[in-house]
């Protein structure tokens, strides 16, 4: 008989990166689980609906006995929400999955939920300093899956009154469907055809001969205008008339109030050079086809926990350039005197983040496709909710020199990284395929399912 777990997460038909990756681990292992979601979202449009998606999942992906319900809350619910919903359908474990702080009410239950079933933890916190106030929450999980190598010494670390273990402490990478997302050549007649097509559309009649792809949100703290400068300092290094064969496409809403006018900035500040946004919503094979006009993907951001645009764009068999921070450190393939790290390596290696340490240490290398860009600079930030948090930022220069070295490496030796990119991240050694994924949530829930023993009392512990 198959275990059910109820989800607590962004609702799984919404667009965010927390509400894409729900929607992979959940649709991969229906066969497996049966799945209810608390679905949250900001301002929900069927809040306090009950959706049942069973039906379709039976239908789309020929699994008999397909079960996905979804009860739809504006934010992210409640204590009584919760117990009505464990009451009706009786799962046999939580998972809660996005950051644990906005779910306090949930580990205020804590001591009544793990009398009756476990609860396990996604976990996205990939940055330092160790966030030691996240400890209550860590110490309540039955099992913590990790979407970062780091992340796992993280919870080590902060894991004090409580050592973690190797079973419940565990390496789970985000995972892209590789259905979805996947090379195009001139033998695919028909995508490449379609790819063509939709490239005339978004380019017009202007033919490039290097295009940037830079897939985020326009918030402050992905850098989209640092994007823009790296790009116009590469374009500084070309003559003329090669910089007008280059093209930087923004995917991406051009103005938000929580980031940056993006056309006024390209206006103002690189007034010289081509730059497109694409603004609409797309298909994921849309977005393969953008991912695949692209010579390079890059991804500025600072405090990034996993950055699901340039592993993308390794599953389409395009090199990214990256900010050597959070899980992007994992999506390079760092290597340590020739041999991959491992989770258990971050116990000494900590972070790759300091540039001094790392940049230039010649025990330290990376695949042929990434060309990684270390934060030039490091501030801590806080809040409230956060006291303490690293800002490591890269310097736009560096960013440009990335570019200039995908630039003079030409097409030919373009497509042989990329390609080298796409077996990477669908290999064992990096597991950041949905499928990977998904075996690897139930292996590791199946493994906290049989350890599992019922906690009848909450233990305080002093601070």
């Amino acid at each position: 008989m198959k275990r059910k777990i109820l989800l607590l997460s962004d609702d799984l038909r919404m667009n965010s990166g927390i509400a894409t990756m729900s929607r992979t681990f959940v649709l991969g292992t229906l066969k497996h689980f049966d799945w209810v979601q608390i679905g949250g979202a900001i301002k929900h449009p069927e809040a306090g609906k009950i959706v049942d998606m069973s039906e379709s999942c039976r239908k789309d992906l020929g699994i008999p006995d397909a079960s996905l319900k979804i009860y739809p809350t504006d934010g992210y619910g409640n204590q009584e929400m919760l117990r009505q919903i464990l009451s009706i359908e009786k799962p046999d474990a939580i998972l809660h999955y996005t950051d644990p702080r906005f779910w306090q009410w949930l580990y205020q239950m804590e001591h009544e939920i793990r009398m009756e079933m476990p609860i396990f933890y996604y976990n996205i916190w990939d940055d330092l300093p160790y966030p030691m106030w996240n400890e209550p929450f860590y110490e309540s999980c039955d099992l913590i899956m990790n979407i970062s190598k780091q992340t796992v010494n993280i919870v080590d670390n902060v894991c004090q009154n409580k050592p973690r273990t190797k079973t419940d402490n565990t390496y789970v990478p985000h995972g892209i469907n590789e259905e979805n997302f996947f090379p195009i050549s001139e033998l695919d007649i028909k995508e490449w055809g379609d790819l063509l097509q939709f490239k005339r559309i978004l380019t017009g009649s202007d033919d490039y001969d290097f295009i940037v792809f830079w897939n985020n949100r326009n918030i402050r703290r992905k850098l989209p205008g640092d994007v823009i400068m790296a790009y116009k300092t590469f374009c500084d290094m070309l003559p003329m008339e090669k910089a007008k064969r280059c093209l930087l496409v923004m995917h991406t809403q051009p103005r938000d109030d929580n980031g940056t006018d993006l056309p006024e900035v390209v206006k103002h500040v690189c007034p010289d050079y081509d730059v497109a946004f694409s603004h609409k919503k797309l298909e994921d094979i849309e977005l393969c086809y953008l991912y695949n006009i692209a010579d390079v993907t890059i991804n500025m951001a600072s405090n990034e926990g996993f950055g699901l645009g340039t592993c993308e764009a390794l599953m389409c068999g395009t090199p990214i350039s990256v900010n050597v921070t959070g899980g992007m450190q994992d999506q390079c393939g760092f290597m340590y005197e020739g041999e991959f790290l491992t989770a258990k390596d971050y116990s000494w290696v900590h972070t790759l983040h300091e540039a001094k340490k790392w940049k230039d240490n010649p025990d330290l290398t990376w695949g042929d496709w990434c060309k990684p860009v270390w934060p030039s600079n490091r501030s801590l930030q806080g809040s409230i909710p956060t006291p303490y948090i690293f800002d490591d930022r890269p310097s736009f220069e560096d960013f440009a020199d990335a570019l200039k070295e995908w630039y003079d490496m030409g097409p030919e030796k373009r497509n042989e990284c990329g390609q080298l990119g796409h077996e990477f991240v669908m290999s064992s050694d990096a597991m950041m395929s949905a499928k990977a994924m998904s075996q690897n949530f139930i292996d590791h829930m199946d493994t906290a399912f049989e350890k599992w023993t019922p906690r009848k009392r909450y233990t305080i512990f002093k601070a």
